[in-house]
């Protein structure tokens, strides 16, 4: 019985932790992903302040084509941002979902630990109730078999005093 509970713990244990494994890489998969797009956009904004730096005009002025330049390289950095805060959102709802996962865990664990305790009591009170009766048996038992020696004693006390009356006569 106990082998048979420690093996079904062994093994809910193990499907959890497969479980857990999967969030886990899909959870750093997305973190490479965020860091990759980081590392994007800090080379684009280095573009930008490289094209902020440029003056192609006469006198060292920026000329239009600098200024839209600069505009368009600033406009990937607001994309690539955008990009970066909609794979956070992703990413948290990763780190939701393993916080939700650990506390059905933890529920779910509080659930089959008190489902044993119960029947822990609940076995422990019928040894003690066996245990009881076995008493109660043993005690039976007991006067029953001082009943039978009484009474075979009888039986041959009064089977020698018969025959001893019978060998008289």
């Amino acid at each position: 019985m106990i082998r048979f509970l420690l093996l079904l713990i062994g093994l809910g244990y193990g499907f959890n932790t497969m479980a857990a494994q999967t969030d886990t890489s899909a959870y750093q998969t997305q973190r490479f992903k965020i860091n990759g797009l980081l590392a994007e956009r800090s080379a684009k904004f280095g573009q930008y302040e490289l094209s902020l730096a440029a003056r192609t005009g006469i006198f060292g002025l920026q000329t239009k084509s600098d200024i839209r330049n600069s505009s368009e390289i600033l406009r990937q950095v607001i994309l690539s941002d955008n990009n970066i805060f909609r794979e956070l959102k992703i990413l948290m709802d990763y780190k939701d979902q393993e916080v939700q996962q650990v506390q059905n865990n933890a529920s779910n664990t509080s659930k089959r630990m008190e489902g044993y305790m119960l029947t822990i009591k609940r076995l422990q009170a019928q040894n003690d109730e066996l245990k009881a009766k076995e008493a109660q048996v043993n005690i039976k038992t007991d006067t029953s078999t001082y009943i039978i020696i009484v009474l075979i004693l009888i039986i041959v006390i009064g089977g020698i005093f018969f025959f001893n009356k019978l060998k008289k006569k």
